[in-house]
Parts: structure tokens; C-alpha cells; sequence
């Protein structure tokens, strides 16, 4: 049977539903300014954005990996959360999670995207409310439920020690902000490099090995994969959202979700591998098509501000 994209019977299905994650990829923040690995934003300097991604081009060139990296902090830098990124951090809230789940025990966000947007909306949220007047209830709002099994871009490791770290430093050192600054005016560079030396690169703070970005690169593995299985095995509503479902293993939650039952329903701009195995295919942005099938309007979002109450942010 093929997928549905009526509105009223997801409605129905996420009512009912109990245990509820989301597969979030790349097209989760693309309306946020963030360019995806595939597609029209999967290139840099004419380079394919994916080939920098992997411990092998690190190895050979940690000089051009680091530029690609500082630019991608610098993207991230500059972005917000959009309206998808918000509706999901509200679905945190357990008032809010209840009007749109009433049977919901779990809400959980598996995330493949390493820009942190997913934790800023939290904190978005919980800023908002923390300066409305007059209000006296407080409701937790959780960002222990986010999961980013890719790792985050503002994460620094050791390539020695394995220390890890967040630094939100703009730019991380004199040398990358430098060499950005040489290719301010240039559009699309080639194969043109300028090229760093290790020295001059960011270095661990403990021991002064070169350092290289905390995030997981192709080959490698994703993080929290227990508690990620643990998640997937209890689930019976999965919301696949902004991914092309093609990287592994999210690519296979979805399908294990639904082959015990649960329900699949799939956000995204373009057809994704999968997307016929789903109960439910929105197809389009996700910060349009999530809050229409959800049935939240932008004006409800607006009351649901002044009437949730206190946000206290849950570790």
C-alpha cells in the first residue's frame, strides 16, 4: 500500500502513539541557512563536501579539512533554529508534547546534524519564557532526550589523547581566520589551497597534539548507539525528518520501527529511499509540512507561549 499524506489519520496514529522519536537529517536545517552535504549545497570551494569528511582526507591534508570545518562553524555561527527546530524543542515539553500526543510517554530526537541548532532552539525556548511576566508554573523541558550520534561541529579532539572538548571560539585560531579572510571576495576557488601548517593549527589544550574536529566522519562510529537501539526498540511512532535515509544506521530505524509495529511518517523536500515502506509521506519543507500535519498553527505556537508557563531546562 502506498504511503498516505492524510493529515486527520496521522493526527489519529501520533494521538495514540506512546513512545516517539525523530530521525532528523541535514533538511531539518536548511531553511536555517545550514548547506546540506548532498545536493546543490554538498560543495565547497568545488570540492565534494563528503570526500573532506573522512579520517583519510584529515590525514592527508588537515590543513584544507580545517578550513572546510571553519567554514561550516562559521555557517552554524550564523544560523537560528527555524520553526521545525522549535516545534521539536516544544514537543519536549511535556504540556506541550500532550496536546498533540495526549498517550505519549516518551519523546526522543536522534539527530544526524552536527550544528547544535536542535539545543539552541531549547534554550531558545526556555530564554522566551524564563522573561514572561506573571507567570507562575513551570514545566521541564528536557535536553537530555537530544541525541546528536554525529557528534557537534563546536567540538575539538585530540588526535593524541582523544581529549574532547566545546569551543566556541570565532575562529578556533589566527590561521583559519586568516586564510577565510583570503577567500572573502573569492567565489568559487578550485582547486586553489592555502595551505597551513600543522603548527599553526588548532592544538589539544592538554597534551599539544594537533587537534581535529570532534564530529563523526564517514567510517566512523556514530555515538550512543545502545541507547540510540534502545530508543528505536521501544518505539511505535518514528517522524523521519529531513534525511535522504541514506547514511547507516539511521538510514535503518525507520524500517525496524516499522517492522514491529509502529508507525513511520516521513518530512522531507524531495523523495527519500524508504519513503515507500512509510505510513505517512509529507513531502516538502520541514518547517512547513511539520507544524501543518501536527495541526500547529503559528498562532497557537504564539498562545502556547504566553499559557505553558516557566521553562526549566532539564540536563
Amino acid at each position: 500500500m502506498a504511503p498516505s499524506n492524510d493529515v486527520d489519520g496521522f493526527q489519529q496514529a501520533l494521538r495514540r502513539s506512546q513512545h516517539i522519536i525523530v530521525i532528523a537529517g541535514a533538511g531539518l536545517s536548511a531553511a536555517s541557512g545550514i548547506p546540506t552535504f548532498r545536493g546543490a549545497g554538498g560543495m565547497w570551494r568545488s570540492l565534494d563536501a563528503t570526500n573532506l569528511a573522512t579520517p583519510e582526507a584529515f590525514k592527508e591534508n588537515p590543513s584544507l579539512v580545517w578550513q572546510f570545518y571553519h567554514h561550516r562553524r562559521v555557517k552554524a555561527f550564523e544560523a537560528q533554529p527555524n520553526p521545525a527546530h522549535l516545534l521539536l524543542a516544544r514537543l519536549s515539553i511535556p504540556s506541550f508534547l500532550r496536546k498533540v500526543a495526549p498517550a505519549a510517554k516518551t519523546f526522543n530526537l536522534i539527530t544526524q546534524n552536527v550544528d547544535r541548532l536542535s539545543i539552541r532552539a531549547v534554550e531558545t525556548i526556555a530564554t522566551e519564557q524564563a522573561f514572561q511576566p506573571n507567570l507562575k508554573k513551570i514545566d521541564r523541558i528536557k535536553t537530555n532526550n537530544i541525541i546528536e550520534m554525529h557528534g557537534r561541529l563546536f567540538d575539538v579532539k585530540c588526535t593524541s589523547c582523544d581529549h574532547s572538548y566545546e569551543d566556541l571560539s570565532n575562529p578556533l585560531c589566527p590561521a583559519l581566520g586568516a586564510a577565510d579572510e583570503q577567500f572573502a571576495n573569492y567565489h568559487d576557488a578550485g582547486s586553489k589551497d592555502i595551505d597551513i601548517s600543522e603548527t599553526e593549527l588548532p592544538r589539544c589544550p592538554k597534551c599539544g597534539a594537533l587537534a581535529r574536529p570532534g564530529v563523526v566522519w564517514f567510517g566512523e562510529k556514530p555515538l550512543m548507539l545502545d541507547e540510540i537501539n534502545q530508543l528505536v526498540f521501544k518505539a511505535d511512532m518514528c517522524l523521519v525528518i529531513g534525511t535522504s535515509s541514506t547514511v547507516h544506521p539511521a538510514a535503518g530505524y525507520a524500517y525496524r520501527v516499522k517492522r514491529r509495529g509502529g508507525t513511520v511518517a516521513v518530512f522531507n523536500l524531495e523523495p527519500s529511499e524508504g519513503d515507500e515502506k512509510a505510513d505517512f509521506v509529507f513531502r516538502g519543507p520541514c518547517e512547513v509540512e511539520l507544524p501543518r500535519a501536527l495541526g500547529i498553527s503559528s498562532d497557537e505556537t504564539a498562545e502556547d507561549r504566553q499559557n505553558s508557563g516557566n521553562v526549566e531546562i532539564v540536563q
